[in-house]
């Protein structure tokens, strides 16, 4: 079945489950953060507790916590935004995965540079700039309105992004913000769309080819005389067809899913009913 996303108005309960369990657990969790100003410091990403007491909870849970009420508002739109037509392409499940992903990449990218920092960083900032990184990578010509005003493509506010954060965070100009937490939720995002899903799609079609392989010609049956019939088309060879495969996957990675012809958007649907992600 053909999944399809729409920016209607926002609707909360015909938002896909994946993206409205989110915003209940952001939701949830800056509230808690309101009612228990110290829960930042258990559940907050603190280099120090990390790294030296084993708290190892903590690059998960900072994702949940927000320090204001624009900082929460901010994150739940662009999830919204971004999250919606990349949990429509993907599915939730890839979805989730993806998402947590960045978080811990964000995670890892702040644990390397301040390893004994004891304040603690809060925010799904880095899983939504990895959300960003996904939705400009699939849709780089979609248009996107910076601050509601300014048209841009995807894949230039990608870029635009991401040299504001590496500027901030390189002159320090704004402390209290962990940009290069931020740069690491893209830089995850980037490497993992680039590199490990294309190859895990890859592998699985090896996986599939070698595991059907035809027996050896000594230990097959030997073959019935079968009536004289009209020639049928022959199906692809299946090294033909991942050839073809692998052409459209670079074809995607180079110039976005809007590039692809019915013929190849034809192809893609057909190995993906045939290889199901798991």
């Amino acid at each position: 079945m053909t999944r399809v996303f729409r920016h209607d108005p926002v609707d909360f309960r015909s938002l896909p489950p994946a993206i409205r369990a989110l915003m209940i657990a952001n939701i949830v969790g800056f509230v808690a953060g309101l009612i228990v100003p110290d829960l930042h410091n258990l559940f907050g990403l603190v280099p120090q507790q990390v790294l030296f007491h084993r708290w190892i909870w903590q690059p998960l849970t900072y994702l949940f916590l927000h320090g204001n009420i624009w900082h929460l508002v901010f994150n739940l739109f662009a999830l919204w935004m971004f999250g919606m037509p990349v949990e429509s392409q993907w599915g939730e499940r890839d979805f989730l995965k993806y998402y947590f992903l960045c978080g811990l990449g964000a995670a890892a990218a702040h644990l390397a540079l301040a390893p004994h920092s004891g304040i603690p960083v809060i925010g799904a900032s880095g899983s939504v700039y990895g959300l960003l990184v996904a939705f400009a990578m699939l849709y780089p010509d979609a248009v996107v309105y910076l601050y509601f005003l300014i048209p841009i493509k995807a894949a230039h506010m990608a870029l635009l992004f991401g040299a504001i954060e590496f500027f901030a965070g390189a002159t320090g100009s704004t402390p209290g913000v962990a940009r290069f937490a931020h740069l690491g939720g893209m830089l995850t995002g980037y490497l993992y769309i680039r590199w490990w899903w294309v190859a895990k799609i890859q592998l699985k079609a090896l996986w599939r080819r070698a595991s059907s392989s035809e027996p050896d010609e000594e230990d097959a049956p030997a073959p019935r005389p079968v009536p004289r019939r009209a020639a049928k088309p022959k199906a692809p060879a299946p090294d033909a067809d991942m050839a073809e495969v692998d052409r459209i996957l670079d074809k995607i990675l180079s110039d976005g899913l809007e590039s692809l012809t019915d013929e190849e958007r034809g192809i893609m649907h057909r190995y993906s009913e045939r290889n199901k992600l798991s």
